[in-house]
């Protein structure tokens, strides 16, 4: 019997790293947790967490919950009636760069749940310590682009979002060479069909209430403006290296197809299962095998009508923005990324109505490449100097 794979869950707190924590719970034999960090925003269910998987080492990003989390990991011992010596105290640090330390902690495979382009570090101290990056945070992909790239071995980033998962596999019908494009689906969002008038009032709490996925807030929203959809067209041309223009996206509505690759010949091959995001996780932690019964499959007894529209740039145009940014490259992708981030943030705050989220990201990144142009090549200090920027300037604008 082989030993079981180590896992480090980055986000373990959030969407991903909950789910995530759920399949190895059900698959005791196949993992281990070796780390598990957090932001520090939920530290009871962090204690929670490592008391029931026991990991070596537990971060939080949060300098200040450091002490909250002990008093937390020692109640909830007491609360499940543990005697002292019980259990193993892991060890526990905490801090801006904590995370990324548990990043390159010793384990098989690093899954980086965080959100945002906090993720930037974490993604490169796991490949600069060689462990297999199960990518959830697409961000630190984008943002880092050649950063990224240049750092990683053929094989070492498995992608963990469910449209660019669905693209591995299908993927695997054929060679690099036979390959046309890339079909990535996308829901619409809860307001798919809408045109760019009737989206004028918008409310936070409607753009939160995605009719497919649960997800966390930030994501949910860049659902129903579409800037996840083209935050993964970049990743998806970053990861499998096929030109933008060779990049499709097609909304449908059920979440069932997750994403397709069309070939050469004409044959186009679809990964589709019910919408459940435990399946790619699973696969992002085991690649190129697979868990059994990760996730419930289609039920084939049933009949069932799957929609695929073509995409109203009119009224969603942050695609075609993410595309521009992509294509031009260097700091730019960066600067999207950063600026959607602010504007989320003010659009919940209620200081930017819906529809500026994208006009405002429009107009820091048209201001990026008049002001600075783009470099040939970027480094660490580039995309942080170019991400500050973009957010103050969008935090000016909001």
């Amino acid at each position: 019997m082989t030993s079981p794979s180590s896992v480090v869950v980055l986000g373990s707190t959030g969407s991903i790293g909950t789910q995530a924590l759920d399949v190895i719970r059900r698959n005791p034999g196949r993992f281990r947790v070796a780390g598990l960090a957090a932001g520090g925003g939920r530290v009871d269910l962090l204690a929670a967490q490592a008391l029931e998987f026991r990991p070596e080492i537990v971060a939080v990003a949060k300098a200040s919950a450091a002490q909250d989390l002990q008093l937390a990991f020692y109640a909830e011992a007491k609360r499940r009636g543990y005697a002292s010596g019980d259990y193993p105290i892991p060890k526990i640090v905490a801090g801006p760069e904590a995370v990324a330390e548990v990043a390159a902690w010793p384990c098989d495979t690093v899954l980086n749940g965080v959100t945002g382009a906090l993720g930037l570090a974490s993604t490169l101290a796991a490949l600069d310590a060689g462990r297999t990056l199960a990518l959830a945070n697409k961000e630190s992909l984008i943002v880092g682009g050649p950063l990224v790239k240049e750092r990683a071995r053929p094989g070492q980033i498995v992608p963990v979002d469910s449209e660019h998962s669905a693209l591995a596999q299908c993927l695997r019908g054929g060679r690099a060479d036979e390959v046309r494009r890339l079909v990535l689906t996308a829901s619409g969002g809860p307001f798919r069909g809408r045109t760019r008038a009737e989206l004028a009032d918008v409310t936070p709490e409607q753009a939160l209430n995605h009719p497919t996925w649960d997800m966390g807030p930030v994501v949910t929203i860049n659902s129903a403006t579409l800037v996840n959809k083209g935050l993964e067209v970049i990743e998806a041309h970053l990861l499998f290296d096929v030109p933008m223009d060779r990049i499709e996206v097609m909304v449908h509505p059920q979440s069932v197809i997750h994403s397709m690759v069309e070939f050469t010949d004409g044959s186009t091959i679809a990964q589709a299962s019910p919408p459940d995001m435990r399946l790619p996780i699973a696969l992002g932690m085991t690649w190129p095998d697979r868990v059994p019964d990760a996730a419930p499959g289609v039920d084939w007894t049933k009949a069932h009508t799957w929609e695929l529209f073509p995409l109203d740039d009119e009224a969603f145009p942050a695609v075609a923005l993410a595309r521009r940014a992509g294509e031009l490259g260097g700091t730019v992708p960066a600067v999207y990324n950063a600026a959607n981030e602010e504007c989320v943030e003010a659009f919940r705050a209620g200081r930017l109505p819906f529809l500026g989220i994208v006009d405002t990201i429009d107009r820091v990144v048209d201001e990026h490449v008049r002001g600075t142009g783009v470099p040939g090549a970027v480094t660490v200090e580039d995309v942080l100097e170019a991400d500050a920027w973009a957010r103050t300037r969008a935090r000016e604008l909001a």
